[in-house]
């Protein structure tokens, strides 16, 4: 379709985002659903792509687990060894329909969600939320990590499969709606979606003819895991904005994502293609013991949701969580969501906000506005040690470097026929 004008585009894109329904299908090892599997050895990773000795500590680490957990290798050593050699490939998991967090490394035998967008019949995937503590997406590997790997793979992944079949399929749009209005803002905050979550899947996963120890083992790990819905609400916002993708025109931010080395975004207009910068270190609050010294750059997937208009754009949806990530309170959270208006194109009536009195979320970032406002998009974020299975050291904001919509402006411009200085 050929639209008058960029405003014309945008506003088609924004009705794709708003008419946007995504259902949670089902549970399957990666392999069954990403074909770049089934060709050698492969590793997804978060960001736009990179390569293995660009990686930042806790995502080489990363890799090293997932090598140990696919049985490619032994030990660490060996693991470090194959990962340098060039024989994994690794590919961004947008680039397979996929996101994921922090490192965001995945391989075949990782179960992942499947999350359908009804409305434009994509799909998107992700993996599971490993819990807290020593974990794969920080950059832990030890036996422990390996272990509760295998468990999501063998028990977590295959019971959580059963009990959905169960059921119809999982309305991801009214998880979000209620869990707004109960203060999670789905980046940093999701324990209402989480919680609701368990409420929907416990009836049937108790109805299971499977071995009692496991269905208390996983009921038990959805109650722990305040951010298990995290993975879901990245893989739902994946299937949404990837279905917005299908309007090839117009300057609204389609993904952003980072690989602790670049930030990446994509824009509507321009398809496929990555626009880059140095990737910045988050500010925030660290939990007792670390400083800033201690942290990693950013990294992760998961600006998904704020490109989808949750996360730091949804801040004052979420004030238990303002001080946690060190915003100082309920104005200050009051001040970013509006401050996000500024941006954005639109606000989705699907997910009001009470404490914003009901007013919907904002959706679909211009680049154009960022540029023109030089105001950058807020994401909220953890904050990760920046060597390898140190884990989460605190939490906070961070922005995107200005030159990525910069970059994407000029090149949509170029594309329109428009003459651009250098």
């Amino acid at each position: 379709m050929v639209y008058a004008n960029v405003e014309e585009a945008n506003n088609a894109v924004i009705s794709k985002i708003i008419a946007g329904s995504p259902f949670l299908l089902d549970v399957v090892p990666a392999k069954e659903v990403i074909d770049a599997f089934n060709h050698g050895k492969v590793l997804l990773h978060a960001g736009p792509p990179i390569t293995y000795d660009k990686m930042i500590d806790p995502v080489q680490g990363a890799c090293i687990g997932a090598a140990i957990f696919e049985g490619w290798a032994d030990n660490e050593d060996d693991a470090r060894a194959l990962m340098e050699s060039g024989e994994v490939k690794l590919i961004p998991c947008h680039h397979v329909d996929a996101v994921g967090p922090m490192g965001g490394i995945t391989s075949a035998n990782m179960p992942v969600f499947i999350v359908e967008n009804k409305t434009d019949g994509n799909r998107a995937y992700c993996t599971m939320n490993e819990g807290i503590g020593a974990v794969l997406r920080f950059g832990a590997n030890g036996p422990e990590v390996i272990n509760r790997l295998r468990w999501m793979r063998d028990v977590l992944g295959p019971t959580l499969s059963e009990a959905m079949q169960m059921r119809e399929p999982l309305n991801v749009n009214v998880l979000i709606a209620k869990a707004i209005a109960m203060g999670d803002e789905f980046h940093q905050r999701n324990i209402a979606a989480s919680l609701a979550f368990l409420k929907e899947m416990s009836p049937s996963i108790v109805k299971l003819n499977i071995n009692q120890k496991d269905k208390e083992d996983v009921i038990q790990f959805l109650a722990d895991t305040d951010q298990f819905f995290l993975n879901i609400m990245m893989a739902s916002a994946k299937s949404v904005m990837d279905g917005a993708r299908q309007v090839q025109e117009g300057t609204i931010v389609t993904a952003m994502c980072r690989n602790g080395y670049e930030f990446g975004i994509r824009i509507s207009g321009m398809g496929d293609q990555w626009f880059t910068g140095p990737v910045n270190t988050p500010k925030g609050l660290y939990f007792s013991g670390f400083s800033e010294d201690d942290a990693s750059p950013d990294m992760g997937d998961s600006a998904i949701t704020e490109t989808f208009g949750v996360g730091g754009f949804a801040m004052i949806a979420a004030p238990a969580v303002t001080r946690f990530i060190g915003t100082g309170g309920f104005f200050d959270a009051l001040h970013i969501s509006e401050e996000m208006t500024e941006i954005t194109t639109a606000s989705n009536p699907n997910f009001p906000i009470p404490t914003w009195d009901f007013k919907g979320i904002s959706i679909g970032i211009d680049a154009r506005k960022v540029v023109e406002t030089g105001i950058l998009p807020v994401i909220n974020t953890g904050i990760a040690n920046k060597k390898a299975g140190l884990g989460q050291i605190g939490a906070g904001t961070v922005n995107p470097p200005m030159e990525c919509f910069e970059k994407a402006v000029l090149a949509y411009a170029e594309k329109l026929g428009f003459e651009v200085g250098v």
